[in-house]
């Protein structure tokens, strides 16, 4: 792909034959091309007078040197010294993942449980590239993976501010290049990725079993490597237990460094409590810290959500920080989870959105393969997961507790006899819970 400062250059051997050699040195000897994107070509010069004789005489050979070029129009916009450095700035602005600010390598709280995975993100940040790409960091939800890449594309936007950093889900990578193959604009979305400098993907477990999605990962994974730029991928289980994962894919992955986060230890969880609860102006006391550490053992965002009712109780309710306030809010937030339970409309969604169909298809009559399948494993969900009456799930279908019965067993047996079946009830599961957290 040809850079906005080539494409420049050839504009002006066009306007040299269009125009005379006095005109093309006075007024674009010191002009400089800033970006080329789709539909627009944006110009630097140093003065406003040179900006506005160029956008007063020469936007349309200007123009049509682009038509040539690409065979179809395109904007221009000309800016001066500082309409360039304002510009820039909102662009850097921009690309500063929202709500990402405080998950810094500073506020991240090391024990031995995410130690390794921290180390491994820290090297990645001073040095892209250099050693372990791809980076894999993998682990349940709410241990702080996303807190890392946050805190690499931190690090590396502050090192190096020429970088272009981009920062995706891998549901959202499906979703941008259906839309992509849908408008017709997949050389845009390749060259969003495939020119990137800093590759981050969040939950990439979530690119599995989609062949177009993997087929379009594995060339950008591919070209971002040969490039000698960095990969960081984070998800809830490393590569090789990915049993819809392409093999091409899972050794590339497993070619770099693999980290996993584990949930913190005692000492751990003390130091992340008291942490965040310094960042939100609260001192606690020990008996309170140890209290919250031995009774919320697995997930930081359950400690960072503990912190943030014992506050709520503090402000709204005028509550003391004490021993029964910090019981009472532990009491809730374990409440509060354990009372979640997924319907099983929502159930079903989950399980057409994967198998690319429609609910009422589901629900439906048809005995195709593919609704089929997704039929008897949305009931088997539902069952696990939610428990109520086989009657109850046969109504959601309009059939009778039988046929339910029968779809059961049979997706019984093939989780036990077929792992990838069981890979896909556990990404439909990670699915679902990922849509309520």
């Amino acid at each position: 792909m040809n850079s906005a400062a080539d494409i420049w250059t050839r504009i002006l051997s066009m306007l040299e034959q269009e125009l005379t050699p006095t005109a093309v040195s006075t007024w674009f000897d010191d002009a400089q091309a800033v970006e080329l994107d789709n539909s627009r070509f944006v110009i630097y010069t140093p003065t406003s007078f040179k900006k506005d004789i160029i956008q007063s005489k020469y936007i349309k050979p200007i123009q049509n040197a682009l038509y040539q070029i690409f065979a179809e129009e395109m904007e221009i916009a000309v800016l001066t010294e500082g309409e360039l450095e304002a510009r820039q700035e909102n662009r850097e602005n921009k690309n500063i993942l929202l709500g990402s600010e405080d998950y810094t390598f500073e506020r991240f709280v090391v024990g031995s449980s995410n130690r390794f995975a921290y180390n491994a993100a820290l090297a990645v940040a001073e040095a892209p590239a250099e050693r372990y790409n791809p980076l894999f960091l993998y682990g349940e939800s709410g241990l702080g993976k996303t807190h890392l890449i946050y805190a690499i594309s931190h690090r590396v936007r502050y090192n190096h501010p020429e970088f272009r950093v981009v920062y995706v889900k891998g549901d959202d990578f499906t979703n941008e290049l259906i839309q992509a193959l849908r408008s017709g604009k997949q050389p845009e979305f390749r060259a969003k990725y495939r020119e990137a400098d800093l590759l981050l993907m969040d939950d990439i477990q979530f690119i599995a079993g989609k062949d177009s999605t993997q087929e379009e990962f594995f060339h950008t994974f591919n070209t971002l490597y040969e490039a000698k730029k960095q990969i960081v991928l984070t998800a809830d289980r490393p590569p090789n237990e990915m049993m819809r994962l392409e093999d091409r894919l899972r050794t590339r992955f497993e070619q770099g460094l693999i980290a996993d986060v584990q949930p913190p230890d005692y000492e751990t969880r003390m130091a992340i409590i008291k942490n965040k609860a310094l960042l939100l102006g609260l001192e606690l006391p020990n008996s309170v810290l140890e209290y919250i550490a031995e009774n919320i053992t697995s997930n930081v965002r359950q400690l960072e959500g503990t912190i943030k009712k014992i506050l709520a109780y503090r402000e709204l309710m005028g509550a003391t920080v004490d021993t029964d306030t910090v019981i009472r809010a532990v009491r809730d937030l374990l409440k509060e989870k354990d009372s979640f339970m997924p319907s099983p409309q929502e159930i079903i969604e989950e399980t057409a959105k994967f198998y690319g169909l429609e609910p009422d298809a589901i629900r439906s009559q048809s005995r195709t393969k593919d609704i089929t399948t997704a039929r008897q494993i949305s009931m088997y969900l539902i069952r696990n997961i939610t428990n109520i009456p086989l009657a109850d799930i046969g109504k959601e279908y309009g059939r009778d507790h039988s046929t339910v019965i029968h779809s059961l067993d049979k997706v019984e047996k093939l989780v036990k006899e077929d792992r990838e079946t069981a890979e896909v009830i556990k990404d439909i599961k990670s699915n679902i819970n990922a849509r309520f957290s």
